[in-house]
C-alpha cells in the first residue's frame, strides 16, 4: 500500500537541510508527506555552502551509470529552474579548462572526445580565441588547447536552499541536533530525539546529514563508510567578478560567486591538509594562484575560507534509498550533492511514497555496504 493512500500521510524526517535534504524535503512535501527538516546549524550554511557547486557531468565519466545520473541532475537543474525560478541561484554559464602540460592536455582531449563519443556538448577553442570569445581576462597560452562544455553551470548553494525550504510545506526544527532515534520491536522507525529534549514521532527517516551522516548511520547500529577527505574553499571579494563561469585552470578551480565575490579551490592544495600544513597560508597560495590566472583580481582580498569534510562514501558513490534491515530508514549521501540534489530528491521521494526503486540508483544502493 503506498502513502497515497493510507489513511494518513507518512510523517517523515529528513534530518540534513543542505541542497539533497532541501531537494527530497520539496518532493515529499508536494506529493503528500508531512516532512520535518531537522538541521543541526541552518540549512544550507554546512558543507552546501562551502562546496564549489559546479554542476557538470564531465568530470563523472569512471563509471557509466554514475556519469548517466549526473546526467539526469542537470537535467532535473534545468526543470528546477523553470518550476521556481532561477533567481539568485540559478547560473548556467558553462565551464571552460585547460591545462598546462603535455600529459594532462592529452587526458583533457581524450575526456573531451570521449564526452562528444556519449552525446554530451563539447566544443574547442585555442586559447586566444577562449580569450575573444569567452574569458578576456584569463591568461590562457594562446595556442593552448581548451574545452568549453556549454550546457554546465553552478549554482548559489545557500540561495538555492533558501528558496527550496521556503517553497515546501514543512516543520522546521533548525539549529538542534539528533541524538537518538527510537525503533519498534521489529526494528522500524519510531521516534527521534533531539539536542534539547525533544522527542519527535516519525514513521521514516531520510539521512541526509552529509559529513554527519555515519553518526545518524550509528544511531540505528549501521555502520555507514565514509572517506576523510577535507576541501579548501575560499572565498574573495574585488571591485568586479572579471569572470563569468566555472573555470578550471592549471592547478586551480575558479567561478562567480556575485557581482563583486568568487570561490576558489584546487584539488592539489587539498590533498596537503593532512600534512600539517597551515590552512590560512594555504589559502593565502590559492589567492596568490588566483592572481596569477586572473591579474585583474590584483584588488582582491580574502573574505572567508573554510575547510569542510567532503560527504563521500567509502567506494566514492552516493548512496542513496532504503536500507531494508531498518524498516522506514532511508539514505540520501553523496560527493557532488550540487549536481545529484535534485534527481536524489525526485527519486528518492518516488521510492518512499510508491516503493518504485529506480532503475539508475540500482549501483549506488545502500545495502552493498553491509551493517
Amino acid at each position: 500500500m503506498t502513502a497515497r493512500h493510507m489513511r494518513r500521510p507518512y510523517r517523515v524526517a529528513v534530518i540534513g537541510v543542505g541542497v539533497i535534504g532541501a531537494c527530497v524535503g520539496r518532493h515529499l512535501s508536494r506529493h503528500g508527506a508531512q516532512v520535518i527538516l531537522i538541521d543541526a546549524g541552518h540549512p544550507g550554511e554546512g558543507v552546501t555552502d562551502w562546496s564549489f557547486s559546479w554542476v557538470n557531468a564531465s568530470n563523472k565519466t569512471a563509471r557509466r551509470s554514475y556519469f548517466d545520473l549526473n546526467i539526469a541532475g542537470m537535467a532535473a537543474y534545468r526543470d528546477l529552474a523553470t518550476t521556481i525560478g532561477p533567481d539568485s541561484w540559478w547560473y548556467p554559464s558553462g565551464h571552460l579548462r585547460w591545462s598546462d602540460d603535455v600529459a594532462a592536455q592529452a587526458e583533457l582531449l581524450s575526456t573531451a572526445e570521449r564526452l562528444t563519443d556519449l552525446g554530451y556538448r563539447v566544443e574547442m577553442y585555442q586559447g586566444s580565441e577562449a580569450r575573444h570569445r569567452l574569458e578576456p581576462a584569463l591568461t590562457i597560452p594562446d595556442e593552448a588547447p581548451v574545452v568549453f562544455y556549454p550546457d554546465e553551470a553552478w549554482v548559489h548553494g545557500r540561495h538555492l536552499v533558501s528558496r527550496l525550504v521556503s517553497n515546501t510545506d514543512a516543520e522546521h526544527r533548525f539549529g538542534t541536533a539528533v541524538s537518538a532515534i527510537g525503533t519498534a520491536s521489529d526494528g522500524s522507525i519510531r521516534t527521534i530525539t533531539l539536542s534539547d529534549g525533544t522527542r519527535l514521532d516519525v514513521d521514516i527517516i531520510v539521512n541526509a546529514a552529509g559529513p554527519s551522516a555515519s553518526h545518524i548511520a550509528g544511531l540505528l547500529g549501521r555502520h555507514l563508510p565514509m572517506r576523510h577527505e577535507p576541501g579548501l574553499v575560499l572565498r574573495i571579494s574585488s571591485s568586479r567578478t572579471p569572470i563569468h563561469r566555472v573555470v578550471h585552470a592549471p592547478h586551480l578551480a575558479l567561478r562567480p560567486d556575485g557581482d563583486t565575490t568568487m570561490v576558489l579551490h584546487s584539488v592539489e592544495l587539498d590533498a596537503l591538509l593532512d600534512t600539517g600544513e597551515d590552512p590560512a597560508a594555504l589559502a593565502r597560495q590559492l589567492h596568490e594562484a588566483a592572481r596569477h590566472v586572473v591579474p585583474d583580481l590584483g584588488d582582491s582580498r580574502i573574505t572567508g575560507s573554510r575547510v569542510a569534510e567532503r560527504p563521500i562514501p567509502a567506494d566514492g558513490y552516493p548512496s542513496v534509498g532504503a536500507v531494508p534491515s531498518v524498516p522506514g530508514y532511508y539514505e540520501a549521501v553523496s560527493h557532488s550533492g550540487i549536481t545529484l540534489g535534485p534527481i536524489i530528491g525526485r527519486l528518492l521521494a518516488t521510492e518512499i511514497l510508491d516503493g518504485e526503486r529506480a532503475e539508475s540508483l540500482a549501483d549506488f544502493r545502500p545495502e552493498r555496504f553491509p551493517l
